[in-house]
């Protein structure tokens, strides 16, 4: 899920012509074209969230960066959980105990040093600029406590290369070699990854399979994979 407005993350000022967003609202119609509901995500999810249970403990301290339906962060298991984004969708979409917050993600200047265990972010990276992606992943490394985990899945342009800018929003490439050789360059130690997770997008005819989620996830064979995940500590 996205969070970030091209303007003003990266210090820029809008030309006269082109007028900032409507504050907590994200690239209109995005949500309509990209983000539609679907009634397996909350399923998907659930899976999900097992599967990840290998780095996350169960009392862990956890923030999601660009949250939006807060399709994580409703469903991880851990001590305090946060959902951060820049559009307010973030606060409709928070269950009753996670913590929701509207706001820049390369600035979590609310937020305490060293003040949680694992900081997610799902389908994120791809839609900033550099200059700002430098600055999430510093503020990352300064949120977590020492061997704290950053948790990143992300569409590998390698895998599907000729639909990875069907989402127009999209500014940046990474595949399973560019993002953890980035990560390191950060200063980051890279703890797992898996090329080929899960499939791009869940508009498919097979989306309603939810059951076979966790069979997926297992199987070295993953059709229409297009997905990775990234693991790396601070």
């Amino acid at each position: 899920m996205i969070v970030l407005w091209r303007y003003p993350l990266s210090g820029e000022t809008p030309p006269a012509s082109q007028e900032a967003p409507e504050s907590g609202v994200y690239v209109p119609g995005y949500f309509e074209t990209r983000l539609a509901p679907s009634a397996s995500r909350n399923k998907v999810w659930k899976h999900l969230c097992t599967y990840l249970t290998r780095w996350i403990a169960p009392d862990a301290d956890v923030l999601e960066l660009g949250a939006g339906w807060c399709d994580f962060a409703n469903h991880v298991s851990g001590g305090r959980v946060v959902a951060m984004d820049l559009d307010a969708t973030v606060k409709r979409s928070a269950a009753a105990h996670v913590e929701s917050v509207v706001g820049d993600c390369t600035d979590l200047h609310q937020f305490d040093d060293a003040s949680f265990d694992v900081v997610f972010a799902s389908n994120l990276l791809e839609h900033l600029e550099r200059a700002d992606t430098s600055r999430l992943l510093a503020e990352a490394r300064r949120v977590l406590r020492p061997g704290g985990r950053l948790i990143l899945m992300q569409p590998n342009f390698r895998l599907q290369p000729g639909h990875y800018f069907d989402d127009f929003t999209h500014v940046a490439i990474y595949t399973d070699k560019s993002l953890p050789d980035y990560l390191v360059a950060e200063g980051w130690t890279i703890e797992a990854v898996h090329a080929r997770f899960l499939p791009l997008t869940l508009k498919a005819r097979g989306s309603g399979l939810t059951f076979l989620v966790p069979w997926y996830l297992r199987s070295p064979i993953k059709p229409l994979a297009g997905q990775m995940l990234v693991v790396a500590s601070r």
